[in-house]
């Protein structure tokens, strides 16, 4: 990153230099173009008003100017455009000038410029006429590098300014890349104080974000410790109960009687034990970062009934009445996910319901959202453990839940699913009275 700014930094010096540089000569150009021009002017008419240029009959040969400037040429044109005077050649050598730009300029408005270039000599010669009184056209030229030329020859000085700047614009990118860099190091290095604010105000949002993804990944390292924790407790219980079983009937330590009495517990154990690890199978599952449910159209009630009629004959063992109410109410979610949810509700209401007890179901639709409710008389909820029964393993009857077979994992599941589906939970319950524990699609 520091690279990156220094590189920018320089990167931005640098056409900053060729910028201004061009835009120094172009104007400096402008301005000395200007000035030969009005130099010209002047010579001009500092030539006139000194008479020497007026036509008589007997001083074409007299004239003879010395400009104190070998650089300045004169030429003196008759009004026909012949050259009666020209202080670098023999007029009678020169051709006739009435064509030139500015002659002709001069004899129809009095005077006349132009600027005529040299492809040879990459110069640039400056002409001004005057037409003096008696009908003749004083002219002066010089000759005047182009702009290409000046800004070649001023190259290297340039070029040495350019590396002076260029080497002091390295130690101040440098220098500013330092001070800007080492607040947002001296940051990162404490991201979870939350009592330093970020150096720069620009930053707030990303170092909330930083710091709540931390906590985040924190609370879930938390969470993953503490559901490994639990797995080996709970997978411990039934595998010691299996194990001590086995033991016993392997040494012929209990009589025969004895022995279906322990054959069943450790059928018991064993069913536990692979429900427990279906259980935890699924949760692995949803937990997969990235793993999206197959989403279908769907009717709830079709599959609640489905999964009445199931449990139906587990309740009956426990003289429980289940039962379903409502309307068929379609929604786009995963069959297999929603039948886990009814199937977890109605078990977990079973469980800890009351022998003689009820199983209510209802499907339908509220206000346009689309409702499942699972409704029983059991042994409810206290407040106190409503805000915690969704949570992995955790009980509110321990010795009950292990035996009727619960893992304590079926409303973590249930959460879960219903985060997936962008649903909402909620549960109401009542100790001694029972607990409703609605969905909201």
């Amino acid at each position: 990153m520091k690279q990156k700014i220094n590189i920018r930094l320089l990167a931005i010096a640098i056409l900053g230099i060729l910028t201004t540089t061009i835009c120094v000569t172009v104007i400096y150009y402008s301005l000395f173009v200007k000035q030969v021009k009005n130099d010209l002017v002047t010579s001009a008419q500092l030539l006139r008003d000194t008479h020497y240029f007026a036509k008589n009959d007997n001083n074409d040969a007299k004239v003879d100017i010395k400009s104190g400037d070998e650089e300045l040429r004169i030429t003196w044109i008759d009004s026909d455009g012949t050259v009666l005077y020209d202080n670098e050649y023999e007029a009678k050598t020169l051709p006739n000038h009435a064509d030139r730009p500015e002659v002709c300029e001069a004899l129809n408005d009095g005077e006349g410029e132009t600027v005529r270039k040299s492809d040879t000599q990459n110069m640039n010669t400056f002409y001004y006429a005057l037409l003096l009184e008696d009908g003749t056209v004083l002219r002066v030229a010089l000759d005047a590098e182009n702009i290409q030329t000046m800004f070649f020859k001023a190259m290297p000085m340039i070029l040495c300014i350019i590396l002076l700047i260029l080497i002091v614009c390295a130690l101040l990118s440098h220098m500013l890349t330092k001070q800007l860099i080492t607040p947002i190091e001296a940051m990162a290095s404490s991201i979870e104080d939350t009592s330093k604010e970020p150096p720069y105000k620009e930053l707030m949002p990303f170092a909330n974000m930083i710091r709540k993804q931390h906590a985040d990944i924190l609370s879930a390292a938390r969470v993953r410790q503490d559901f490994t924790a639990n797995v080996s407790h709970e997978l411990k219980t039934p595998l010691t109960a299996i194990s001590g079983y086995a033991e016993l009937i392997e040494n012929k330590m209990v009589d025969e009687e004895r022995q279906e009495h322990f054959i069943k517990e450790i059928r018991k154990n064993s069913d536990r034990l692979l429900t427990l690890i279906d259980d935890i199978i699924k949760l692995s599952e949803l937990d997969q970062s990235g793993t999206k449910p197959r989403f279908e159209e769907l009717d709830i009630y079709d599959v609640a009934a489905e999964a009445v009629e199931t449990l139906k004959v587990t309740a009956m063992k426990k003289n429980i009445h289940v039962s379903l109410s409502g309307e068929s109410c379609k929604l786009m979610g995963s069959k297999d996910m929603i039948r886990e949810i009814i199937d977890n509700l109605v078990q977990n209401a079973i469980r800890y319901n009351n022998e003689g007890g009820n199983v209510r179901v209802c499907v339908g639709t509220v206000n346009g959202e689309k409702l499942l409710c699972v409704e029983d008389d059991g042994i409810g909820i206290s407040k106190e453990d409503q805000e915690r029964v969704f949570e992995r393993f955790y009980r509110v009857d321990k010795s009950r839940s292990r035996e009727t077979g619960g893992t304590g994992l079926g409303l973590a599941i249930v959460k879960h699913i219903v985060e997936l589906h962008d649903a909402r939970l909620e549960l109401d319950s009542e100790l001694g009275k029972g607990t409703i524990i609605k969905i909201w699609f």
